[in-house]
């Protein structure tokens, strides 16, 4: 009722998709929103079906007072906090969004079902709350990507927003999981960003071995105690390997410190 009130008024409407735990890269997210919209939703949810397994699902942490209480604080105008039994009213039998194999690599290669479930979940909130904007955090590229691709697929008349990945003073993502790291393990976290950072500059200074590169760059990350999943060098619009052509690119990266599964990336002009 509130919104369909909002835009009988003809009040603009910005969303914020959350699941919660929220910190300072989240509040940059809706103070960006509250200078788009005349009205901002920010809605937190822990969706099930992006999880490929249920302990990581159960271990993730819930913050629901705490987060209200940040919001209240920023003046937000709507907290939507639904139930599963809301989103997923027959969850196990649910239809749900395919996602393109070209799309379903990196992130969806090593996270089965999660883009899926991305793609599912957002659509989902695209048609509760109906807005016009819709503001998500460039920290998880890939699904930036995902969401322009369907909100252009499915005709859905939103425009879509990547806001910059807020950092720590020593360049780590904020992040909701930076939380299961430990102290000793937060003073490494920051070298995974530096490292990013590495990689990119030997490419402006012309080195364009990028499959050395790469290794190399794991090679970094084990040395200085993770588990790298992956750092890739891929084209910015779709995220493919790179022609000696492309000049927008971006350094994209997944590995585990400890108990965290960290992702960070770096987007970047070769000729600028």
């Amino acid at each position: 009722m509130q919104i369909k009130y909002w835009q009988s008024q003809n009040k603009t409407i910005a969303l914020v998709p959350t699941m919660g735990n929220l910190h300072r890269g989240h509040i940059a997210l809706v103070e960006q929103a509250m200078a788009l919209a005349d009205k901002v939703v920010v809605s937190i949810f822990v969706n099930p079906t992006q999880f490929d397994k249920d302990a990581d699902l159960q271990a993730y942490s819930r913050t629901e007072q705490e987060d209200q209480q940040k919001l209240q604080k920023q003046g937000v105008d709507c907290l939507f906090l639904p139930s599963v039994e809301t989103m997923y009213p027959t969850l196990g039998s649910a239809c749900a969004i395919k996602v393109p194999d070209s799309l379903d690599i990196l992130e969806g290669a090593s996270r089965k079902g999660h883009f899926s479930g991305v793609a599912t979940v957002v659509a989902k909130l695209f048609n509760l709350v109906k807005p016009d904007i819709a503001i998500f955090g460039e920290k998880d590229f890939q699904q930036v990507m995902l969401v322009r691709k369907l909100v252009e697929d499915l005709n859905f008349d939103i425009k879509i927003i990547a806001a910059q990945t807020v950092r720590e003073a020593d360049g780590l993502a904020m992040s909701s999981r930076n939380g299961y790291l430990s102290n000793d393990e937060r003073l490494t976290a920051s070298s995974l960003y530096k490292i990013l950072n590495d990689l990119r500059n030997q490419v402006l200074q012309g080195d364009y071995n990028y499959s050395n590169l790469e290794t190399e760059a794991m090679r970094k990350l084990e040395e200085a105690g993770y588990i790298p999943d992956y750092v890739v060098l891929r084209r910015q619009h779709d995220v493919q390997k790179p022609n000696k052509d492309d000049d927008a690119l971006v350094v994209l990266a997944a590995a585990w410190l400890g108990k965290a599964r960290l992702i960070d990336n770096i987007a970047f002009n070769i000729s600028s």
